[in-house]
């Protein structure tokens, strides 16, 4: 309300100056403005208008006082909310919640899609820790805020500092492109940032210690009004582990072989192996629906390949890290460098290495789709070969590439049942491709250079987002062709150990029933013994008409609505390109048609089971 000549005892001079004023006061000042002319009242009666005037021009200066009001007092309370398909960004989220509040900070930490969007119009300082997965697509639990953020209800925001953190693979062609959408529309909704984005490859440790850094040292900014003088908050050093031992992602554990099996039958075209490891030693543990990392060796051949290219000496020292840590060529080549993936990053290095005009066109504008056509399927000696000859000494060439990533693979057994061991189901990946044979990375290195008695690093990655239900009288429905059913493996033999009394029905499908049926004792031992329920299965090359586990989830469409509705959690694991995107089409066909529901509203009733975390999806 303003002020008027009309109605008040001040002149117009007066009446503009208090309106200038009083809007822009906080509370606090309200407050000692207020005990202030009760004390001159008290003192010398009744004040004048002269008197009102004269008391605001003895407080603080109106100019500063309005200055200082018009940039309010920075808040302590930071919103973190992260989105993660592997547990990747929840653990770094945490981590960082944790150290603000160890400084003072008010943290209030969440899940995407937990969070109330309508609590976001008052959130003043918000991170964002977010993977990208699939085809640039956000994670499942950051889907309905992405969608929310890109619709017609997201808020303008007036007080909003944010800052992003994206985690993705360079290998993919939309790379961080999550944290970049959710970067880009914040700022167009009238937010501002608290420091640049920053984007993470595989190695993240140091991008996420220099993201921190800027964000704390944002804050401590703001939090001193401007000044060099920051609060006394230092910036965290993320953890990428939640785990209760001295091993993990950065520090993994040589773990011994036990056993390396094939589980496929004689006769099959395909190669799985069901490796056993030993954790004895390491203090580490594992819940079921967690995945083991192994960092692998690239293969000798392709290695020692590389090096006759370029003519470069194997013994020659290198550096093998960022740490200035030094090693040979050839085993910086096997053990620490990437070798078998070509990314836009990489080629833009190498054109710096090169006079070769192919390589340069390759990378000039409007050449991206014979960018990415040339990088599929292509390893790091189809491009020395390609675009030679190479102006850079070994010690120079080494720095163009990335560090060797660690794999991920579903853990496939329950620690309650295999105490001291986890065990692993790994396809051996072979093909061809330009005119030579090609070979997964860890898949081959597993299959046929790792023999029991030898060791693999490793560290166990907790997936929060893939668990069974706490109330383990809940029925579970688990879909998982291929290597996708290891986790349910795992589930199953945690169902046992715990005594569960909840139904299980489990779907699985492979090419051929008698070579490539993963398991079969097992899942025969857990139906004789009650453990799981209900199995179906779709061995899509033993029938003139291919059937897929997707036609199975069909079949069955009447029972299975019917343990939905019984609060059924269902669990999808494996190809996320093909089968989970085919699996989860069915499922909305199933509520569609058997619960009487529009398409619409099938989709909501998936997406409040995924909210209630009764849909959880491991895919990859």
């Amino acid at each position: 309300m303003q002020l008027q000549v009309t109605n008040s005892p001040f002149n117009q001079e007066q009446v503009d100056l208090l309106n200038r004023l009083l809007p822009t006061l906080t509370e606090s000042q309200q407050v000692w403005l207020t005990g202030y002319m009760f004390a001159r009242q008290a003192a010398a009666g009744t004040p004048s208008a002269e008197a009102v005037v004269q008391a605001i021009s003895e407080s603080p200066k109106l100019e500063e006082m309005v200055s200082v009001s018009q940039v309010p007092a920075a808040s302590r309370e930071v919103t973190i909310l992260f989105g993660s398909q592997t547990g990747n960004c929840q653990r770094l989220a945490t981590g960082m919640a944790r150290k603000l509040e160890e400084q003072g900070m008010q943290v209030t930490l969440s899940a995407m899609n937990k969070y109330k969007t309508n609590g976001l119009k008052k959130v003043e300082n918000l991170l964002l820790v977010v993977s990208t997965h699939g085809e640039g697509e956000p994670p499942d639990n950051a889907r309905a805020l992405h969608e929310f953020l890109n619709s017609k209800r997201a808020p303008q925001f007036d007080n909003l500092f944010f800052s992003v953190l994206a985690l993705g693979d360079t290998s993919y062609e939309f790379f961080c492109q999550t944290g970049k959408d959710f970067d880009q529309r914040l700022e167009e909704l009238g937010g501002k940032r608290l420091s640049p984005r920053v984007d993470c490859d595989l190695d993240y440790d140091e991008p996420v210690a220099q993201w921190s850094a800027q964000v704390i040292s944002a804050l401590n900014e703001r939090l001193s009004g401007g000044s060099s003088a920051a609060a006394a908050v230092q910036a965290p050093a993320m953890e990428s582990s939640a785990v209760q031992s001295a091993y993990s992602r950065t520090n993994p554990f040589k773990a011994e072989v036990l056993e390396n099996l094939n589980l496929n039958g004689r006769g099959s075209d395909r190669e799985t192996r069901h490796l056993e490891l030993s954790l004895e030693g390491s203090d580490l543990q594992y819940e079921p629906g967690d995945s083991l990392g192994i960092y692998p060796e690239n293969h000798p051949e392709l290695v020692d390949a590389i090096i006759r290219e370029l003519n470069f000496n194997p013994e020659e020292i290198v550096p093998v890290n960022k740490n200035n840590e030094q090693g040979s060529l050839r085993d910086a080549l096997l053990k620490h460098y990437e070798i078998t993936a070509l990314t836009k990053p990489l080629l833009t290095q190498a054109a710096e290495l090169t006079d070769n005009a192919g390589l340069h066109e390759l990378l000039a504008p409007g050449s991206e789709q014979a960018l990415k056509e040339y990088a599929s399927g292509r390893d790091l000696l189809d491009l020395v070969q390609d675009f030679g000859p190479w102006q850079a000494d070994a010690s120079r060439f080494v720095t163009i590439l990335r560090k060797l990533p660690a794999r991920l693979y579903s853990i496939a057994s329950s620690f309650k049942a295999n105490e001291g061991e986890v065990h692993l189901t790994i396809r051996a990946v072979r093909y061809e491709a330009h005119g030579r044979d090609r070979y997964g990375v860890c898949s081959i290195h597993c299959a046929d250079r790792v023999q029991p008695g030898d060791s693999l690093p490793i560290y166990i990655q907790q997936n929060p987002n893939f668990k069974l239900p706490s109330n383990s009288d809940a029925p579970i429905i688990m879909i998982g062709p291929g290597t996708g059913v290891a986790p349910f493996r795992s589930f199953l033999e945690e169902r046992e150990e715990l005594g569960a009394e909840g139904k299980s029905w489990l779907f699985y499908g492979d090419r051929h029933f008698v070579t490539d049926f993963l398991y079969q004792t097992d899942w025969q031992r857990m139906l004789k013994d009650g453990v799981l329920t209900k199995l179906d299965v779709a061995f899509s090359r033993d029938t003139e008409e291919k059937v897929y586990v997707q036609q199975r989830v069909l079949e069955n469409s009447k029972e299975l609505y019917a343990w939905l509705q019984e609060g059924a959690h269902v669990y999808i694991c494996g190809d996320e390109k093909h089968m989970a995107h085919d699996v989860h089409s069915a499922l909305l066909t199933v509520i569609q048609q058997e619960g009487s529901l529009s398409a619409e509203e099938a989709a909501a009733y998936l997406d409040d089971m995924q909210e209630q975390q009764r849909y959880q999806r491991d895919v990859y």
